[in-house]
């Protein structure tokens, strides 16, 4: 292939009498007369030092840069944000934390658009950079890789973030001190990588690797670790591969990548977040995905990882048993993942997983297909009058199957967890958690500090959770998010009363208020939209633009009415 085909994007900004200003300003930037002649890298980190998940990416990018070099082609840094869940959790700061997905991956787009890079490697740790990311890369459809920052090592006693937020209810509830509080406090995260159990940070990379925009293993390595830095090595040189093979994410994130991802995801008990940034990924490259997918794909599709939240392990002890590829080939070879998908290997998955080992004998983290967890899928879409447009609920089947009980209803995730914490919750209750979508909040905050609050005060078992905001992949219990159309477009959600009966059927997939349909739509014929609670900034214009969670809660195209 001719070495103008390999720059065709760099070319544009680099070649030609007329873009010698372009070229005296990157000399600035330390090309030479023979960068100009290779293609451009943009290395896309999300370093920065506001959270542990991202705090050792800048070194994870110098080593791309520096192998993309060595490769042959010319690696440019550059910076997108981040924000962290786990610190601005439970407070207003949370509203930007699903609005900087889609900054992110404007700001991949904007940048590699712009600059003309031939290919990008996106380095992310944070559960919303890395769809993000995927999502830029999707856009600009020029070859592409996803590297993982890593997972976090465990603090004393196997505790993680997850540890810290139930500890909150704990001392809520007499069960431990202020002394032991403070312990979990100061030792729960020991060092850089991204949340300990199958959060979101870990779903993602799982489900990415899965789709093949990762290579293999790289979701199931420390962020601290020398296997780590060779995957970044890896990732350089085989982009140069894929940018001499013209292959590209819409080569890569077909619609059977995204089944093999969803059914990855299910296998590993992932996040419910997964749903929400599977769709808007779809949506980034053109690929029809709908919530009733999830419904139609986890019918056989059986939960096998006995990973927390609802369950025992630590990434970090699924990392040391060989991460996901050995439960990858037991799914391949039982014929539950499409071989023939493409990946950034330049082979298909499976020409990746060939020569895969099997987990060592005794290990307990994942279970044999014959005797799985849950048979079927644990993220469960729900409709019911509560939710026509669909909801989703992560149910393990550890949660019981339906769940009956009265309302107890907050407009704010702040005014709940005061609520929990004063023990205004008591068994059969229903915590009904509203104004938190994605136009509501606007930003759709994580419930993880009111499902946490319930689980430290022992109330798991016998309090269920409803909400159009979602769950971090922490949270656990009998929850129900995502409940569309939310509060703030006139979903039934918004005339809920304290002490109306609810109902949540995991078996018939129905979420219902029990009330007469007549009395329903009396309530609603009376209700009126609160104000919008910004009128200018980032959180507006999100607002303005987003469309319903049941659609990924993208930006780019236009809103719904839900």
């Amino acid at each position: 292939m001719a070495e103008r085909n390999l720059r065709r994007h760099s070319s544009i900004v680099t070649d030609g009498v007329e873009q010698a200003p372009g070229r005296a300003m990157l000399r600035a930037t330390g090309f030479t007369d023979a960068d100009f002649a290779r293609p451009q890298i943009g290395i896309a980190s999300t370093w920065s030092m506001i959270t542990p998940c991202n705090m050792h990416i800048d070194e994870l990018a110098r080593v791309a840069n520096r192998a993309a070099d060595e490769a042959g082609g010319k690696g440019v840094i550059y910076s997108v944000i981040t924000v962290s869940d786990g610190i601005s959790m439970g407070t207003e700061g949370m509203k930007y934390s699903l609005v900087s997905r889609e900054v992110i991956a404007d700001s991949l787009e904007t940048v590699s658009g712009c600059m003309g890079h031939d290919g990008i490697i996106g380095i992310g740790g944070c559960d919303k950079n890395m769809p993000g990311l995927v999502m830029g890369m999707a856009r600009l459809d020029r070859p592409s890789i996803f590297v993982y920052g890593g997972t976090i090592q465990p603090g004393p006693d196997r505790t993680d973030i997850v540890s810290v937020f139930e500890a909150v209810g704990k001392r809520a509830a007499g069960t431990i001190s202020e002394l032991e509080l403070k312990r979990i406090e100061d030792t729960a995260i020991p060092g850089p990588g991204s949340c300990g159990g199958m959060y979101t940070a870990n779903t993602m990379a799982s489900a990415i690797e899965a789709l093949g925009m990762s290579l293999p293993d790289s979701s199931a390595q420390d962020a601290v670790s020398p296997s780590k830095l060779r995957d970044c090595e890896r990732a350089a040189a085989a982009l140069m591969q894929l940018i001499e093979r013209d292959i590209k994410p819409s080569d890569i994130m077909t619609r059977p990548a995204f089944e093999n991802a969803i059914k990855v995801v299910i296998a590993l008990g992932g996040s419910t977040n997964a749903v929400l940034h599977l769709l808007a990924m779809a949506h980034s490259v053109g690929v029809e995905l709908g919530l009733d997918d999830f419904s139609d794909i986890g019918a056989d599709s059986p939960v096998l990882a006995d990973l927390r939240p609802s369950g025992e392990y630590l990434m970090s002890e699924l990392i040391a048993i060989g991460g996901i590829r050995p439960l990858m080939k037991r799914m391949l070879d039982a014929n539950m993942l499409d071989g023939s998908c493409l990946t950034v290997t330049g082979r298909t998955l499976a020409e990746n997983l060939a020569e895969t080992p099997d987990y060592p004998e005794g290990q307990r983290i994942v279970r044999a297909l014959d005797r799985p967890i849950k048979a079927d899928s644990h993220l469960v879409i729900l409709r019911g009058n509560l939710a026509p447009d669909g909801a989703v609920a992560k149910l393990t089947g550890k949660e019981g199957d339906r769940f009956s009980g009265r309302a107890r209803v907050y407009d704010s995730e702040e005014a709940a967890l005061a609520g929990i914490l004063a023990g205004e919750i008591i068994a059969g209750d229903v915590v009904v958690i509203r104004y938190e979508g994605p136009r509501g909040a606007p930003g759709m905050r994580e419930m993880l500090s009111p499902t946490s609050a319930i689980m430290g005060k022992g109330l798991g078992a016998d309090v269920a959770l409803i909400t159009d905001g979602r769950f971090s992949g922490g949270s656990h219990g009998f929850v129900v998010g995502h409940i569309t159309p939310e509060a703030v477009a006139g979903g039934a959600l918004a005339i809920v009363r304290d002490g109306d009966p609810i109902t949540i059927d995991a078996q018939a997939r129905t979420v219902n208020l029990d009330l007469d349909a007549a009395e329903i739509e009396a309530r609603l014929e009376r209700w009126q939209p609160p104000p919008p609670r910004y009128v200018r900034g980032v959180l507006a214009k999100y607002a303005a633009a987003v469309a319903s969670a049941s659609q990924g809660a993208v930006t780019d195209l236009p809103a719904t009415a839900d």
